[in-house]
């Protein structure tokens, strides 16, 4: 231990001072203030533990070995000079000359000591007169003990069958020896002697591990041949995308999987930087390569497509070298566009029960009676019921009242929009799912909605949209009266009521060869034509007095009554729209209507052209501050309308005469409002 005496309470005594205190092998005995004046100069943080004088010769016969005379008064020095010939005695000058390079020496030796507190093996250094001077973290805690109480403690003290005593006297190095601790561990211990430049021994170190570490890692790293072979075996056969980088960032390998989901080839990889392949987001490989750690879960875009993906990578170490990084790359894009498609059908599968009675379908025409009669009929046996008429004439509404009026009506009622919904995701909605069947399928597997209507009714809506191959599936659903799930083997009976419509010349698409022919045998058992508007004229009165009266529900009117000359307006027009056309008009005639008229008069509603006399040619309005874009909107709103309308608001009719899909025609008329 150095004792140190400072003589001063000036700035510079007060760096020293902080300096000191960071080495365990110096000690400051005693700091001498004359001047009295300490209190304004000293960090106490730094000074509380040491003794201050007020005299210099209260100190010149105790036992130091260093004098620090920061007052720059050389009396001091002379006093010392006197009394102690051998004393060492810095004065001022000098340290104020040293200061900065013995504080940038003391960020160093700090900096050193917490690498060394931070590694994992243990480290004790003792000097040659085997005194601890060093130990880190690690070594106290496999050890077992305080730090604070270990310094300048001889080793045999701490370890009692040290070997360092041995390294100092032989000054041979010791190599992964094996030594049993006092608390039941053993150690994996190499000692090494310390000797300086002129071969003077200064003292020896000991670095170890605990053994049980040392078989975790051996266990780890296993022979790197057998490794090499499986992982190739691995890379090549992987569905996933994988890389490997070499320490560097380079591509090392890639597989075929990889260059499916980037685009790239080995020829675009191999030998470039870990980036070549990122469009968005930061190089994994060169992160993991820099940190040296594990990465799980990443979003990134790559390749020239910007697939989505997640990325997993990790380091590749050998014999505690890195050697390169390995990432598996997992296309996530299927999966978003899957589950973007499941809300979409969420959307338009309406799960519930059955809303509408027989009671609220209005019409006494003979035309809607015999609809009516037929449904009724239906509703008591337990045959497949097809109901047939153009859109908008009330095909749904048939439908609830069918379940209501049956022996089912207690039990779930399930709408299923056939065309709306993609055909992968429509399968999987209808028969549902077993574990594992697809990427993204839920664990568990999913009941389909023929499983969920069990005991009730499932309505097929748009039943003549279907592809083929869902036909031939639906067939087998009504001769088996079972289903299989989707990735399954297991049947499973069904007992349910199975209603269809269709506003499709079910007869032509035979002929066409887009729809079976033998699954229309087994739809047509029970067919219920239902009417449009234009045969049920008689009927337009309590359609219309039954609309107001919604409306003004909706919408908190009054209205009352339609007069003749509005009525007969009505009855004039051809309604290509039927019932649902007849809605918004009777809407947007009580919308525009004043809040205290109650009467529908013939200039409350809108223009509607007689069937003679539809325009042949779409008129087009354009604004004078529309855009391009806003422009080429507008016309194609129009235009799609204007098609829709000649087709009698049948939707597979304006898709074909659009040359667009029927899918496609949904979306644009959900987003200019055309219903």
């Amino acid at each position: 231990m150095r004792r140190i005496l400072i003589i001063g309470a000036t700035d510079i005594a007060n760096e020293y001072i902080k300096i000191i205190k960071n080495f365990p092998n110096m000690k400051i005995i005693a700091i001498v203030d004359e001047k009295k004046d300490h209190s304004n100069k000293l960090d106490v943080n730094h000074f509380s533990h040491v003794p201050i004088s007020m005299s210099v010769s209260d100190w010149i016969d105790t036992d130091i070995d260093f004098v620090l005379e920061t007052t720059g008064d050389r009396k001091f020095i002379k006093l010392f000079k006197q009394k102690r010939t051998k004393l060492t005695i810095i004065s001022q000058n000098i340290l104020q000359l040293l200061l900065p390079f013995v504080a940038e020496w003391s960020v160093q030796i700090n900096n050193l000591e917490l690498i060394l507190n931070n590694i994992r093996d243990g480290l004790i250094v003792v000097n040659n007169e085997e005194k601890i001077q060093f130990i880190n973290d690690a070594a106290c805690k496999i050890i077992g003990i305080q730090k604070e109480k270990s310094h300048e403690r001889a080793i045999k003290e701490i370890i009692k069958n040290s070997r360092l005593p041995n390294v100092l006297q032989n000054q041979q190095k010791e190599l992964n020896q094996k030594l049993n601790l006092t608390n039941g561990k053993q150690i994996i211990s190499t000692r090494v002697p310390l000797i300086n430049d002129d071969n003077r021994l200064i003292g020896a170190f000991a670095l170890f591990k605990d053994s049980n570490e040392v078989v975790r890692l051996a266990e780890e790293n296993t022979d790197l041949k057998e490794i090499k072979t499986m992982l190739e075996a691995i890379i090549h056969s992987s569905d996933e995308a994988i890389s490997v980088v070499d320490e560097n960032g380079n591509g090392l390998i890639i597989n075929p999987a990889y260059t499916r989901i980037t685009g790239l080839t080995e020829k675009q990889v191999l030998g470039k930087p870990a980036t070549v392949d990122i469009s968005e987001g930061e190089s994994m490989h060169l992160k993991v390569l820099r940190t040296r750690r594990p990465v799980r879960g990443a979003k990134m875009k790559v390749g020239p497509s910007k697939k989505e993906v997640i990325v997993n990578v990790a380091p590749i170490i050998v014999a505690g070298k890195l050697k390169g990084s390995v990432a598996v790359i997992h296309d996530i894009s299927e999966i978003q566009e899957l589950t973007t498609e499941l809300k979409k059908a969420k959307q338009i599968i309406r799960n519930l029960e059955a809303s509408y009675t027989f009671a609220d379908i209005i019409g006494e025409s003979p035309e809607m009676m015999i609809a009516i009669e037929q449904a009724k009929i239906g509703a008591k046996t337990p045959a497949t019921v097809l109901l047939r008429g153009d859109s908008g004439t009330g095909k749904e509404l048939f439908a609830h009242a069918i379940h209501n009026e049956s022996d089912r009506k207690f039990n779930k009622f399930i709408r299923v929009n056939c065309a709306a919904i993609a055909e992968s995701v429509l399968e999987s909605e209808l028969f549902g799912y077993e574990e594992g069947a697809f990427t993204g399928a839920k664990s568990g597997g999913k009941k389909g909605l023929f499983e969920e209507a069990n005991n009730g009714s499932i309505f097929l809506d748009e039943i003549g949209e279907l592809s083929l191959s869902m036909q031939a599936k639906l067939l087998r659903v009504l001769q088996e009266k079972e289903v299989v799930r989707v990735g399954g083997t297991t049947t499973i009976p069904l007992n349910i009521r199975i209603i269809t419509a269709t506003n499709v010349n079910l007869e032509k698409a035979i002929t066409n060869k887009t729809f079976r022919e033998d699954l229309y045998y087994r739809l047509n058992r029970l067919p219920i034509y239902i009417p449009s508007l234009k045969e049920r004229l008689d009927d337009l009165p309590s359609l219309v007095q039954h609309m107001i009266l919604k409306v003004n529900q909706l919408y908190g009117r009054n209205v009352q009554t339609i007069t003749d000359t509005a009525m007969e307006k009505l009855r004039s027009y051809h309604w290509p729209g039927n019932i649902r056309e007849l809605e918004n008009v009777i809407s947007r005639a009580v919308i525009f209507m004043d809040v205290t008229e109650e009467v529908i008069n013939y200039h409350h509603l809108p223009n509607l052209q007689t069937e003679n006399k539809v325009e042949k040619e779409s008129s087009l309005h354009i604004a004078g501050e529309q855009t391009l874009q806003e422009a080429m909107e507008q016309y194609e709103k129009e235009y799609i309308y204007y098609v829709y309308k000649e087709s009698n608001f049948n939707k597979t009719k304006t898709a074909k005469k659009l040359n667009i899909s029927v899918r496609n025609l949904y979306y644009k008329i959900e987003k200019y409002e055309l219903e």
